[in-house]
């Protein structure tokens, strides 16, 4: 069904300096030499980008603006002659000035010979070196998991990419991309690509043969190797992870994007690879196309954690195909996403895990979603507005009245009811009213589920344990959602009568011996809250593990709200553990320990 088609006049993003109205990027090509620095996670990145770009207006003026970042410095930018025309292949030079623009990103400034016209294509061609902008994080050996040899990534989400190529940082613009990039000998260089390949001085070539915004251009070089798990899909990690990778996700993905095709359409990207970072990697993940980044914290040993997968791969039709205009308007990508995902885990489980437990309140995009699938009244027709929903704007990127105006046309009965304006659910009211959703979804299936954990925290809660009642509880065969509620429950009612927790830990080896991230971090957040001195050594070695900022900050706040017993464990954990730790998390944890934290 057609939908109306937003005006072509430029729409406006704050958050970007660049000329975008007026230009679109057709291509870019990358040509990237990257090196390690001798001293801890530092290195340089030698880059060329060529940005094959198009006039759309004929008042865009001699000036084209660009983003950049301070710590990207350019040498030279030159407009290409047309291809097989005459003139200078290194083309010809063109003045640039770089000036301020705002804390996170300035704007590069290129004149042009002569005013463009509307519908002109232009090359132009851009010298630059990158260090250690906020969008290139460089690691040192330590903080990998081999322990061996440095590693270099990029996290473009949301305006972080300006600091890894110039360009027009805003996801409002869209275009193919392909790159060519030489690393040193031992390192391998992946990239969110649909086409990989090794030529030879450790050169690699790619191709991404969709448009996407700039965010979703990411690169990783490493020691790294990979392992099929799929027709379609492989893992990538560090040697020393690549086994335990290939056993927890072989067959896996292969059923969720089955699952995703079914509800929303082709899966249109080729491959879908999972990579999964070193454990100081601060986030639990980013949905880079065709190479999702993960951190190693989902490597549970019990596949218990691999549905956390389900997000990432959601990503894939809501926010990677159909993408959030500006910023300001994230819960296009996030709150589609998180429906979707919730679609697929019901269809795969039968049962939906997160309806069970999870921070629906706090997640307006969803419930906005969720309550128009309500409106709908039928899962099979609200499923298949999806599906017309990804194949009318895919590859696009719109804002909510572009959703709403084709929800309102796909479905002419609803227009006619006025459901766009019923009083106190008006979808101005939702997008523009902040506080509460006025909407919640039906949770009352997953409370019923979440009712034995319920009164199994009680139990453990009580002066005296009734063992008859607790044993009589059998929890082997709960899913893991259903632990971490019952261990939720547990830490709000620490700290617990005296003896209870030891008497909880040997009771549930598989709770206090678990593996499980998620089980480990609400574990060790009990231990320290009842002041279980016996198993701080559990909190310690969890903090050596892995630097997820989710899981590493509330331990720390934890310890330093605690005992002094637990604040000592604190600075001795943080002082042998900070050099593996982000930049970013090492300075968070200095804060909550009332260090100084370093300047950037």
């Amino acid at each position: 069904m057609a939908a109306a088609v937003r005006d072509t006049a430029p729409l406006r993003d704050a958050a970007t300096a660049s000329s975008a109205g007026s230009w679109s990027l057709r291509h870019l090509h990358l040509e990237l030499c990257v090196s390690f620095s001798a001293g801890a996670g530092a290195g340089r990145l030698r880059g060329r980008a060529r940005l094959e770009l198009r006039c759309e207006r004929d008042d865009a003026g001699l000036e084209l603006r660009l983003d950049t970042h301070p710590a990207l410095c350019v040498s030279r930018a030159s407009l290409l002659p047309p291809p097989g025309g005459p003139g200078d292949t290194a083309g010809q030079a063109l003045p640039l000035e770089s000036r301020p623009f705002s804390s996170y990103g300035s704007a590069l400034h290129i004149t042009l010979p002569q005013h463009p016209r509307a519908g002109q294509l232009l090359t132009l061609l851009i010298d630059y070196e990158a260090g250690e902008g906020p969008g290139v994080c460089w690691l040192a050996p330590e903080q990998t998991a081999g322990k061996q040899k440095p590693f270099m990534y990029t996290q473009g989400q949301a305006v972080l990419n300006r600091s890894f190529f110039p360009c027009f940082d805003t996801p409002s613009v869209k275009f193919t991309y392909s790159a060519t990039v030489k690393v040193p000998e031992g390192f391998t260089a992946v990239m969110s690509a649909t086409s990989w390949e090794k030529q030879k001085d450790n050169t690699f070539v790619f191709k991404m043969s969709q448009p996407i915004p700039s965010y979703l251009v990411a690169l990783v070089v490493g020691d790294i190797v990979s392992a099929d798990v799929g027709p379609r899909s492989r893992v990538w990690a560090e040697p020393c992870l690549i086994e335990a990778a290939k056993k927890e996700y072989n067959g896996v993905i292969e059923e969720f994007l089955l699952v995703g095709e079914k509800l929303f359409g082709p899966y249109v990207w080729g491959r879908y690879d999972i990579l999964f970072m070193p454990p100081s990697f601060p986030f639990g993940g980013m949905e880079n196309p065709c190479l999702t980044f993960v951190t190693p914290c989902l490597l549970a040993g019990d596949r218990s954690l691999v549905d956390v997968i389900i997000h990432e791969i959601s990503h894939s039709w809501f926010g990677n195909l159909v993408t959030n205009a500006t910023w300001g308007e994230f819960w296009l990508n996030e709150g589609f996403t998180m429906y979707a995902q919730r679609r697929i885990s019901t269809e795969v489980y039968g049962v939906n895990p997160d309806d069970t437990y999870n921070e629906t309140p706090y997640e307006k995009g969803y419930c906005f979603v969720s309550y128009l699938a309500h409106l709908v009244g039928d899962q099979s027709k609200f499923d298949a507005f999806l599906q017309a929903y990804v194949n009318r704007f895919k590859f696009q990127s719109i804002t909510a009245d572009d959703t709403l105006a084709f929800f309102l046309e796909y479905f002419p009965e609803l227009k006619e009811k006025g459901v766009d304006s019923i009083p106190g659910f008006e979808f101005d009211r939702w997008l523009n009213t902040p506080g509460w959703p006025p909407y919640l979804p039906d949770l009352s299936p997953g409370q019923q589920l979440m009712e034995p954990a319920d009164e199994l925290a009680e139990l453990w809660a009580a002066d005296g344990l009734n063992m008859e009642a607790i044993e009589a509880v059998d929890i082997t065969g709960w899913r893991t959602y259903q632990l971490v509620y019952f261990l939720d429950q547990v830490l709000q009612k620490s700290p617990l009568p005296e003896g209870n927790v030891e008497r909880l830990s040997k009771r549930y080896p598989k709770i206090s011996k678990a593996q499980n991230a998620e089980l480990r971090l609400r574990w060790c957040q009990i231990v320290l809250k009842n002041n279980l001195e016996a198993e701080y050594s559990k909190v310690k070695d969890f903090l050596h593990s892995q630097g997820k900022q989710k899981y590493t900050l509330p331990l720390y706040r934890a310890m330093w709200g605690g005992s002094e017993t637990a604040r000592a464990l604190a600075m001795e954990t943080f002082s042998a553990t900070a050099p593996q730790l982000h930049v970013n998390v090492q300075n968070y944890v200095k804060k909550i320990l009332g260090l100084e934290v370093a300047q950037a």
